[in-house]
């Protein structure tokens, strides 16, 4: 058997005015599996903590984002987090606040 990407889910998060890059990271990978049930491991004869799930964040700051936290939200299997430079940052008039917007994807990859 081989892993096989089943699953492609696109999310977005933000942190509107803490400029907090994980608190963004954490909210774009919940936007992206939040919206969403997957039975394709039932469907296969795999139980859900089989999946393999990929994240990937693209956020300004990448080394400001703290991967254990938002790998720690996955609600089933196995995953790994990479964090590239993206998103966007955007401060607001005065100077003083920044909004911090994240992108991710989450690939899940059955054995099949």
């Amino acid at each position: 058997m081989a892993l096989r990407r089943m699953v492609l889910e696109i999310g977005m998060g933000t942190d509107i005015r803490g400029t907090d890059y994980t608190k963004a990271a954490v909210r774009a990978l919940r936007d992206a599996l939040w919206h969403n049930s997957l039975t394709i491991g039932a469907a296969v004869g795999q139980p859900v903590d089989a999946m393999q799930v990929e994240v990937l964040i693209g956020v300004p700051k990448p080394d400001q984002v703290d991967k254990a936290e938002v790998l720690s939200i996955l609600p089933h299997g196995t995953g790994t987090v990479t964090v590239v430079e993206g998103g966007l940052e955007i401060p607001n008039d005065e100077g003083t606040s920044t909004t911090v917007i994240a992108n991710c994807c989450a690939i899940v990859r059955l054995d099949i």
